[in-house]
């Protein structure tokens, strides 16, 4: 091989060498950062967004049912604890949970239950608003906590520590990118399974 040639093809291995050098330190980063997102750094994002409003589509799997339920609307989180969810389809309803209170809205027709009434449907609430506020410590009382992923991509896995609430909901799996929740899956005590899919309402 001529000088020449031997000059570019060391040049060649340099560039590769480069490419890979490069690629390496990218993965042991990219590594480096996904084990070090932990849950008190995904709160503490999720904890600096402000009221939001997004789209959702829900499906139920019901045991008593061939084939899944849908519904879709709007979702309105205003923190720390006002939670809107406004039905559009199939049927028009509204459920606004307000501090201690939920409202719902239907035919017409207004009623008013109080959460320590309803512990079931409080435990299932109380997860979604303390993730969207991000209120680790609120969300921390209630359920044990498990992260998977990073930050670009993240799931949150809630299981009830009371064995008696368990029943009724088995483990809660919350999705999400950045500082954003995108999807509520609910798993309950009966076999019976949720899946919201959230997307930012337009102008958000």
């Amino acid at each position: 091989m001529n000088a020449c040639g031997s000059r570019r093809a060391d040049e060649k291995r340099r560039v590769t060498l480069g490419i890979v050098t490069l690629s390496v330190t990218l993965a042991i980063s990219f590594a480096a950062a996904a084990l070090d997102f932990t849950v008190a750094d995904l709160f503490v994002r999720l904890a600096k967004e402000r009221p939001a409003r997004a789209r959702f589509h829900e499906r139920k799997y019901l045991a008593l049912l061939t084939e899944p339920v849908d519904s879709s609307g709007e979702l309105t989180f205003t923190p720390p604890d006002r939670l809107e969810k406004r039905t559009t389809s199939p049927k028009p309803e509204t459920l606004t949970v307000d501090g201690a209170q939920i409202v719902i809205e239907r035919d017409g027709r207004k009623r008013t239950l109080a959460l320590e009434e309803h512990p079931g449907v409080a435990i299932l609430i109380d997860s979604i608003r303390g993730t969207l506020a991000g209120d680790l410590a609120a969300v921390s009382r209630q359920y044990s906590i498990a992260l998977d992923g990073d930050v670009a991509k993240w799931r949150l896995t809630l299981r009830p520590h009371d064995p008696t609430l368990r029943t009724t909901v088995e483990r809660i799996e919350i999705g999400g990118a950045e500082a954003e929740v995108r999807s509520v899956e609910i798993f309950q005590g009966d076999g019976d399974r949720s899946v919201m899919t959230i997307d930012p309402a337009p102008g958000r």
